[in-house]
Formats: C-alpha cells, sequence, structure tokens
C-alpha cells in the first residue's frame, strides 16, 4: 500500500505526528495548571493588598496596629523629641545603618517626620516586638530575645540583624494613608 502525500510531500503520518503533539501539549498545561494556579495568593490575602487607615484619632506619642496581608504595621505619631533623637543618632553606631528621612518617606518621596509606619515584625526569628515595652532607646522591645528598635524602627541592640521593614505607602491627604 502506498502513502499518500501532497505536492510538498507531507504524508498522513506527519499530520497525526503533528496532531498528537499538539494534544500532549494541551494535556501537559491542563495537567500543569492546577499546580501553578495553588501558588497564587488567597482571595482574603487579595483583599488585604492595600488598606487605607485614618490618621485622625492618633495624638503625638501614640501608635496603632493595623493589619496589612496578614501582618501586624505600627503607626506611630512621633512627637517632636522622638523625631529629633531619630535625626541625631549617627549611622556608625548603627547595626542596618539607614538615615531617618528615607524611613518616614511615602512612596512618592513625600516626608512626614511624625509618622512613621513599620512592618511589625522582629528581623531576627519574626517575633511581635511589644508596643507596650519600650527598651534604651525609646522604640520597641521584642520580648523572645531581647531585640531593641529606635524610633526609627532600626535596630539598636540584639540580634535582630535589620531594621524593622517599611512599607510601600501613600499620603493620600493630611489624615489619609494607604498602605500597599
Amino acid at each position: 500500500m502506498a502513502h499518500s502525500t501532497d505536492d510538498a510531500g507531507v504524508t498522513r503520518r506527519d499530520f497525526i505526528y503533528v496532531a498528537s503533539a499538539a494534544m500532549a501539549g494541551v494535556g501537559v498545561v491542563a495537567a500543569a495548571w492546577p499546580l501553578i494556579d495553588q501558588m497564587n495568593p488567597a482571595a482574603d490575602t487579595l483583599a488585604l493588598k492595600e488598606i487605607e487607615v485614618d490618621l485622625t484619632p492618633i495624638v503625638p506619642g501614640q501608635q496603632i496596629t493595623v493589619e496589612w496581608r496578614k501582618k501586624p504595621v505600627f503607626i506611630r505619631r512621633r512627637t517632636p523629641e522622638e523625631i529629633k533623637e531619630a535625626q541625631d543618632v549617627p549611622l556608625d553606631e548603627l547595626k542596618d545603618p539607614q538615615a531617618d528621612g528615607p524611613r518616614v518617606q511615602d512612596s512618592k518621596g513625600v516626608q512626614r517626620p511624625e509618622w512613621l509606619i513599620v512592618v511589625a515584625i522582629c528581623t531576627h526569628l519574626g517575633c511581635i516586638p511589644s508596643k507596650d515595652m519600650k527598651g534604651e532607646f525609646g522604640g520597641w522591645l521584642c520580648p523572645c530575645h531581647g531585640s531593641q528598635y529606635d524610633t526609627s524602627g532600626r535596630i539598636r541592640k540584639g540580634p535582630a540583624p535589620n531594621n524593622l521593614a517599611v512599607p510601600s505607602y501613600v499620603f493620600l491627604s493630611d489624615t489619609k494613608v494607604r498602605i500597599g
């Protein structure tokens, strides 16, 4: 029996190979999709992608804790004394040297020194520093292993290697901030 070919020399068998390979590719993608899709963030996490916080009730020297992406975030309205203390620290005294200015700057580059917004997770082992217990530097104390942060959220003493993280945020007005 002779193989049927067209003028370009393509046989039915060539077509069957190409069609089989295409169907196998579709099958691999269909099987891999659930694995890839399960790596996407959960719907409740996506809902917390951005949060807006009203800053009106916070008085100087007070802080609140909000939840963003299932993480606690400290929002502190610093007093003039706390701002000066944070700005006057020599960078060579810091484990993770960072000036105060960039830590109080929003995503648009606007600095508001009275507002400090940091992710409240210790950079040592992921504990949550106590908002009520102040360390030697006026900031936060992580009671688990003794890491101490200053009024700018910078590590000053203890085993933590890095400063408290500053999330992406933008001031929508003088009394409202969007985190995320």
